[in-house]
């Protein structure tokens, strides 16, 4: 090495001391696997537009459409777990609600209750980071919860089990999910 270039960070550990790289972006999927991800991804969002159409009511929501990016593009993360995502959706509804009918609607209750969703989510061990949009779409554009929630909870079994079929269909594809509670 010639001074002043940088040398590679290397980490260790107390319980093995042996030197590992430091952590990399993972591999580029195959052309396959991309198609598959997102086409699986764009199709079940696709049904829930025409699911939302029918009802005259908008599911297609943004936290449900990071739902199904994590779903089918990262099946093996604690986020995208069925537990994650039915019980973090809802959570999220729920604390967008509480928040909604103690604080009103304004960008500062999206902001509480988005950090209550948090604060829930992780007592409850239910990591689902789109659940916190969920709280604070439910508190900015105030649906009806007799609606939104049945519409909310079937949408994220649907989500589910698209990962579940989709992973089924493509023989390499990580198996969705990795554990079901």
């Amino acid at each position: 090495m010639t001074p002043g270039t940088a040398t590679p960070s290397v980490t260790t550990t107390a319980t093995d001391p042996r030197p590992t790289a430091p952590p990399r972006a993972p591999a580029r999927p195959s052309a396959a696997a991309a198609v598959h991800s997102v086409s699986a991804a764009t199709t079940v969002l696709l049904a829930l537009v025409a699911i939302g159409a029918m009802l005259h009511e908008p599911v297609l929501i943004p936290p449900l459409a990071a739902t199904a990016a994590l779903i089918h593009s990262a099946p093996t993360l604690p986020l995208a777990q069925p537990r994650g995502v039915v019980v973090g959706h809802l959570i999220g509804a729920a604390s967008g609600y509480a928040v909604l009918a103690a604080a009103g609607s304004s960008a500062w209750a999206a902001a509480l209750a988005a950090g209550l969703t948090l604060a829930v989510l992780t007592l409850a061990r239910t990591p689902h980071s789109p659940a916190v949009a969920t709280s604070v779409v439910t508190v900015l554009q105030t649906p009806a919860p007799a609606r939104f929630v049945p519409l909310l909870f079937g949408s994220t079994v649907l989500l589910v089990l698209t990962g579940y079929a989709g992973s089924r269909v493509r023989r390499k594809a990580p198996r969705y999910p990795a554990y079901w509670w």
